[in-house]
């Protein structure tokens, strides 16, 4: 039978560290290329900017028989985007990089778009915003998969982000009775 007891060299990581001070959080288990993942994350917060301001103009221009229901369901999705937003930029930041809040490459990176529609046209709203969200969970999907092992905490933050995602596309779902 082997021996599969946990076992690691302290004394090794407590040199590693001392030597590699400047390297941050980055230590040899980090596998990925650190300016890779900050040019995905950097579109992450385009996303996610884009969608904050998508649902906030929604929330706000809605207007008919079902805008109070409807209108609160954006306001929380955008506060939940605004928030994804700032996790990506603080993870940007973590890796030693700069996020990027640039209002004139935002949409060019973003993987959803900013779409506006007349104000009593909920039903539009609420079908781009699940289009919109359909589109981030598989983007996001397949990002999770790229950092896999390589990457646990960028990895982890996205299957966060993920999980609310699918929660936003599952409330619109239920908005639109479907």
């Amino acid at each position: 039978m082997a021996d599969d007891s946990f076992s690691i060299d302290v004394a090794a990581i407590r040199q590693r560290a001392r030597q590699k001070m400047d390297d941050g959080p980055l230590t040899e288990g980090y596998r990925r290329s650190p300016s890779e993942v900050v040019g995905v994350l950097n579109d992450v917060l385009a996303t996610e900017i884009v969608c904050w301001m998508r649902y906030s103009r929604h929330a706000i221009s809605a207007t008919g028989i079902d805008r109070a229901q409807v209108a609160a369901e954006f306001h929380e999705h955008a506060e939940e985007e605004r928030r994804h937003a700032m996790r990506a930029a603080e993870r940007i930041s973590q890796l030693g990089g700069d996020p990027d809040f640039d209002p004139k490459t935002l949409a060019e990176r973003s993987h959803t778009t900013y779409e506006t529609f007349s104000d009593d046209d909920l039903k539009g709203m609420l079908e781009e915003n699940l289009v919109a969200e359909r589109i981030v969970i598989e983007s996001y999907q397949e990002i999770i998969r790229w950092l896999g092992a390589g990457d646990v905490t960028t990895r982890r933050i996205m299957e966060e982000i993920l999980a609310e995602e699918e929660e936003h596309a599952d409330d619109i779902m239920d908005l639109l009775g479907r």
